[in-house]
C-alpha cells in the first residue's frame, strides 16, 4: 500500500525537489498551494502523513483534527517549529523536522547582507539603472579590524565566524552554553551580552527563539550598543522588537539593519503581494528606510539546502512508515 502525504504551502521549487527525491521512495504526494489551516484541514482525510512549512498552522484544534482524520505523522520541512502546538500533539501525533539543511547557506547570506548594507550595493544598483553614477552617500567602511558580535554559536554561527575571521575581523560571541573548545579552535572570545553590545560594530543574531530570547533586541539593549551599529537577523523575527528597531533607526543609533526575518512575516513572506497595498504599517515603515534591507526569509534558499530538505523529510517519513526510530523527532520541549 502506497503511503499518502498531504503537502501544504507548495511552491514550484518544493514540487521540483520533492518529486526528484521521491523517485527513491514512491510516496503518493498530494500537493496543495494553501497554508494548512482550519478551513482546509479537511484535505488531510485519507493521508498517512502531513508535510508543512513555517507559515502553516498546527495549533491544538488542527492537530486534533489531523488525528481524527487518521493522520499518523506530522512532518515539518523546516528546522523551527514554533508554529506547532507540541503540548497538543504529545502522545497523539509524532512530529519530525529537518534540524539542519545547509548552515553554509544561511551563514553566507548573513555575510551578503553585511556587505550589501556596508557598501550600499542595493542603493548603487538602483542608481546606476537610472543612469546615476554618483558616489555621494555610498561610502562604507573596511570590515577588516572591525568587531562583530555573534549571538548564538551553533552550526551557522560557527561557519560565519570562520568567514569573518578571514576578513581580519574581531569576533565577540555570546551563548547561554559557551563552548570553550570551539572558541579556542576558531579564535573568538565569549563575553557577556552587555560587553558584546558595547563593543560590536556589527551584531548578527543566530540564537533560537525562546521565552528568554524573544524581543532580546529592544529599547534597552539597543541603547547599550555602539552608535551606528549594524544589526543582522537571519534567525527568528521575534528576536527583535520591531518598533524599537525602527526607533533606533530614526534616531540614528542603528546605522543599518539586514532582516531576512520579521516577527509578523506570516501573511507576506513567500507570497507575491506586489499587486496589493502592504497594510502592515510596521513592515511598510521598515521598507521605507534606505539603510534597511528586508528579504523574504530566503537565507536557506540554495539548491543544496532544498535537496537536503526534501531528502531528510522523506527519509523521516520512510523511517516512521517502517517502524524505525525517529532520529529527528520533536519532543514536547522549547523551540530550538
Amino acid at each position: 500500500m502506497t503511503y499518502k502525504i498531504a503537502f501544504f504551502d507548495t511552491k514550484p521549487y518544493d514540487k521540483t525537489f520533492f518529486d526528484k527525491a521521491n523517485d527513491d521512495y514512491g510516496f503518493d504526494i498530494r500537493y496543495y498551494k494553501g497554508h494548512l489551516n482550519e478551513n482546509n484541514v479537511v484535505l488531510t482525510q485519507g493521508a498517512d502523513a502531513v508535510c508543512i512549512f513555517v507559515n502553516d498552522i498546527a495549533n491544538a484544534a488542527i492537530i486534533n483534527t489531523l488525528v481524527d482524520n487518521g493522520v499518523k505523522l506530522l512532518a515539518l520541512r523546516s528546522a523551527g517549529f514554533n508554529n506547532v502546538d507540541l503540548k497538543a500533539a504529545a502522545g497523539k501525533l509524532p512530529i519530525v523536522r529537518v534540524p539542519a539543511y545547509s548552515p553554509y547557506a544561511v551563514a553566507e547570506y548573513a555575510l551578503a547582507l553585511m556587505l550589501s548594507l556596508n557598501r550600499k550595493i542595493h542603493r548603487a544598483y538602483w542608481r546606476t539603472r537610472d543612469g546615476n553614477f554618483s558616489l555621494h552617500g555610498l561610502m562604507g567602511f573596511d570590515m577588516h579590524g572591525k568587531t562583530v558580535g555573534i549571538i548564538g554559536t551553533g552550526k551557522i554561527a560557527r561557519i560565519l565566524i570562520q568567514i569573518l575571521k578571514s576578513f581580519g575581523m574581531n569576533i565577540l560571541a555570546y551563548d547561554i552554553y559557551p563552548d570553550a573548545k570551539i572558541a579556542e579552535e576558531l579564535q573568538f572570545t565569549y563575553t557577556s551580552l552587555s560587553d558584546l553590545y558595547h563593543h560590536s560594530d556589527i551584531i548578527s543574531l543566530h540564537c533560537p527563539l525562546t521565552d528568554q530570547t524573544r524581543h532580546m533586541i529592544n529599547e534597552d539593549s539597543i541603547s547599550a550598543m555602539k552608535d551606528n551599529v549594524m544589526i543582522i537577523n537571519t534567525g527568528r523575527g521575534q528576536l527583535i522588537r520591531t518598533e524599537d528597531l525602527i526607533e533606533g533607526l530614526k534616531n540614528k543609533k542603528i546605522g543599518a539593519a539586514g532582516l531576512d526575518v520579521y516577527e509578523e512575516e506570516g501573511p507576506y513572506f513567500y507570497e507575491d503581494k506586489s499587486d496589493k497595498i502592504i497594510d502592515d504599517d510596521t513592515l511598510a515603515r521598515l521598507l521605507s528606510f534606505n539603510n534597511v534591507i528586508v528579504t523574504s526569509h530566503q537565507g536557506f534558499f540554495t539548491k543544496e539546502a532544498l535537496k537536503n530538505i526534501a531528502e531528510t523529510t522523506l527519509k523521516n517519513i520512510q523511517d516512521f512508515a517502517a517502524g524505525k526510530p525517529l532520529e529527528n523527532e520533536i519532543k514536547n520541549e522549547s523551540n530550538e
